[in-house]
C-alpha cells in the first residue's frame, strides 16, 4: 500500500493531518457551541453551519486561482495556514458576540481556501511523472487517511478540553441544561422543575436562584467550547512546521503550468481547445453529483449530532463504552495494528518484533483501562460519534485499496466515475439505516414542545452502523473524486479545478444546513428518506453519463 510513493506524499499527509485535526476539533462542537451560547434552534444553527461550510469549501476557488496565476502552490499553502491560525485564535476568545464569531469563521474559511485545494494540487503534481501515475488513486486514498487520522482524535480532544474546563468551573456536562436555561431566561420555559433539579444537582448548597445558575452554566459551557477552538489553533502551528521543514521532498512538484510555460519546460503539456472543453465539462458534471453527496454526508455535524443528543441513549454498558472512550478504544486499535505488523506478509523481522511489542503493551494498557469502566451507566456525549467515521476510514482504506488492486490485476477495476456512482448508491443505504432507526420516534417539533426530552431512546449502534456505511461510500467517492480531478483537469487549471471540486462540496455543505427546516417540521423518517431519494437520483444521473466521463479521462 505504501510502497513506491514519493516522499512528498508523506509531507502532505502529515501537514494535512494537523490542519484537519484542528478543523474537526472545531467542527465536532460547533453546532453544540452555537446552541449552548445563543439558545438557537437547529434551523438557526444549521444556517450558520451550512454557511460556514460553504465558505470553507467555496473559497478554494479563489485559492486555486491565486496559486495558478500569482503565488504558486507552496506560498499559497503557507499563507493559508497563517490565516487559519488567526481565525481559530479569534474563535477561541470567550465572551464575544455573534458578529465577531462570523468574522472568525470568515477568516478560517479564507485560510482553508488558500490551503486545502492547493495541497491537493501539489499532491497531484507529484504523480504526473510516468513512474508514479498508476499510483495516483491509491496516493489520494493514503492522503485521505491523513485527514481522517487527525479527525479521529478531534472529537476526543474537544470533549476532553470541554470536560476539563467544566470541571474547573465545578460543573458537569448536561446536554439538556443550556436549552432549558435559555428558555428560562427568555421567559418561554413552561415548567422550571427540571431545570431546578439540574441546578441543585450541579451546584449543591451553592445554589441560590435559577437566573444566576442559568447565566453561569451558559457562560461556563461556552468558555469550555472556546477552549476547544484554541486546540485547533495549536494544530495549525504543527502543520506549518511540518510543511516548511520538509519542503525539499515536494519542491520539484511546486510548479504551476504558468511557471512551466515561462521556463519553457520540457514537461509542459498543452491540450487542444476541444480536449480542454471536454475535460471541463466532465468535471462540471461530476461536481453536480458530489454536491448531493456532501449535502447528505455532512449531516454528521448537524442532524446526526442532534439525533445523537436527543434520540440516543446517553449512558451505556461496559461493552459499548469501550469504543466511546479514547483510553480504552485506542489500545484496542493498537493491538490490531500490532497484530497486522506481526503477521503481515513480507514484513521484516524488525517490523514483526515492533508489532509484537505494540500488541502486548497495548493489550496490557487496554486491560487496565477497560477494568476502570462501570458495568452500566457509562456516559457518552453526542460529539464523540464523529470519531467513528475517521477511524473507519483508516482501517477500511487498506481494504478498499486492496480490493481495487485485486480488480486491477484482473482488468476489472471500475473507472473513477463508476466508483463515484457506486459510492452514491452506498450513501443511500447508509441513510436507509436512519429511516429504520427513526420509526416510532417523536418528531423534533413535538420533542421541543414537550421540553426536549424523548421518552424513547435508540441504541448508539444505529448511528455507528450509519457512519460505517457512509464511510465505505466516502472511500468510493471522495479520494477517488480528488484523484479524478487531478487526472482530468487541464494543466493550466489544476489549482482552480481542485477549487472547483471543493466549491461543489461547498454548495453541498450549504444545502446540508439549508435542509434544517425540514428537520424541525417533518417526521424523522421523512427527513432521512429525503436523503435516500436524493442520493439515489444522483447515482442514476452519473451512470447515465458514464461513457462521457470515461472518454474525458482517456482524452
Amino acid at each position: 500500500m505504501f510502497k513506491g510513493h514519493p516522499k512528498g506524499l508523506y509531507v502532505a499527509f502529515f501537514a494535512n493531518m494537523g490542519e484537519r485535526f484542528g478543523y474537526y476539533t472545531m467542527l465536532a462542537i460547533f453546532v453544540l457551541y452555537l446552541q449552548s451560547k445563543f439558545g438557537w434552534s437547529a434551523t438557526q444553527a444549521g444556517h450558520v453551519y451550512g454557511g460556514f461550510l460553504f465558505g470553507i469549501y467555496f473559497l478554494p476557488l479563489f485559492g486555486g486561482w491565486l496559486a495558478d496565476n500569482v503565488l504558486g502552490y507552496g506560498k499559497t499553502i503557507f499563507l493559508g495556514i497563517i490565516v487559519m491560525f488567526i481565525g481559530y485564535i479569534m474563535l477561541a476568545m470567550p465572551g464575544t458576540g455573534e458578529w465577531f464569531i462570523y468574522g472568525a469563521l470568515a477568516v478560517i474559511s479564507l485560510g482553508t481556501g488558500l490551503f486545502k485545494g492547493n495541497l491537493q494540487a501539489l499532491v497531484g503534481n507529484l504523480y504526473d511523472e510516468a513512474k508514479y501515475n498508476k499510483l495516483r488513486d491509491s496516493a489520494f486514498n493514503i492522503f485521505y487517511m491523513g485527514i481522517n487520522i487527525g479527525a479521529f482524535f478531534a472529537p476526543s480532544a474537544a470533549r476532553g478540553i470541554r470536560s476539563w474546563v467544566m470541571n474547573i468551573k465545578g460543573l458537569s456536562y448536561n446536554a439538556a441544561i443550556p436549552d432549558l436555561a435559555h428558555k428560562y431566561l427568555n421567559g418561554t420555559l413552561e415548567s422550571t422543575a427540571q431545570l431546578e433539579q439540574f441546578a441543585k444537582s450541579e451546584m449543591g448548597s451553592a445554589f441560590t436562584n435559577l437566573t444566576d445558575f442559568s447565566h453561569y452554566y451558559i457562560n461556563s459551557i461556552s468558555t469550555a467550547y472556546n477552549s476547544g477552538f484554541a486546540i485547533a489553533a495549536v494544530s495549525m502551528i504543527l502543520s506549518l512546521v511540518i510543511f516548511l521543514a520538509f519542503r525539499k521532498y515536494y519542491k520539484h512538484a511546486d510548479v504551476t503550468h504558468k511557471q512551466q510555460k515561462a521556463e519553457q519546460s520540457k514537461t509542459l503539456i498543452e491540450l487542444t481547445p476541444k480536449q480542454t472543453k471536454d475535460r471541463l465539462m466532465a468535471l462540471g458534471l461530476v461536481f453536480i453529483v458530489v454536491m448531493f453527496f456532501w449535502m447528505a454526508f455532512h449531516q454528521n455535524g448537524f442532524t446526526l449530532t442532534i439525533f445523537a443528543r436527543d434520540y440516543t441513549v446517553s449512558a451505556v454498558g461496559k461493552g459499548t463504552a469501550v469504543i466511546f472512550n479514547l483510553s480504552t478504544f485506542l489500545p484496542i486499535l493498537l493491538v490490531i495494528l500490532g497484530v497486522v505488523m506481526l503477521v503481515g506478509k513480507g514484513n521484516s523481522g524488525k517490523t514483526r518484533l515492533i508489532g509484537a511489542t505494540v500488541a502486548v503493551v497495548s493489550a496490557i494498557a487496554g486491560y487496565y483501562t477497560i477494568s476502570q469502566l462501570q458495568p452500566a451507566g457509562n456516559p457518552i456525549s453526542p460529539e464523540i460519534f464523529q470519531q467513528f467515521n475517521p477511524i473507519f476510514i483508516v482501517f477500511l482504506t487498506p481494504v478498499i485499496i486492496g480490493y481495487f488492486a485485486y480488480l486491477r490485476k484482473r482488468n476489472k477495476e471500475p473507472s473513477s466515475p463508476k466508483k463515484i456512482g457506486i459510492g452514491m448508491i452506498i450513501t443511500a443505504f447508509g441513510f436507509l439505516i436512519m429511516v429504520l432507526a427513526s420509526r416510532g420516534l417523536m418528531s423534533p417539533h413535538d420533542l421541543a414542545e414537550q421540553g426536549g426530552v424523548s421518552d424513547t431512546l435508540r441504541s448508539p449502534y444505529w448511528l455507528i452502523g450509519t457512519y460505517f456505511t457512509l464511510t465505505i461510500a466516502e472511500l468510493f467517492l471522495s479520494p477517488i473524486g480528488i484523484s479524478f480531478v487531478s487526472k482530468v483537469a487541464p494543466p493550466q487549471y489544476k489549482g482552480l479545478a481542485q477549487g472547483g471540486w471543493l466549491g461543489a462540496t461547498a454548495i453541498g455543505n450549504l444545502m446540508a444546513g439549508l435542509i434544517g427546516p425540514f428537520w424541525d417540521k417533518w417526521e424523522l423518517w421523512q427527513f432521512f428518506i429525503l436523503l435516500v431519494a436524493l442520493t439515489l437520483l444522483s447515482a442514476i444521473f452519473i451512470f447515465s453519463i458514464l461513457k462521457l466521463l470515461e472518454r474525458a479521462v482517456n482524452s
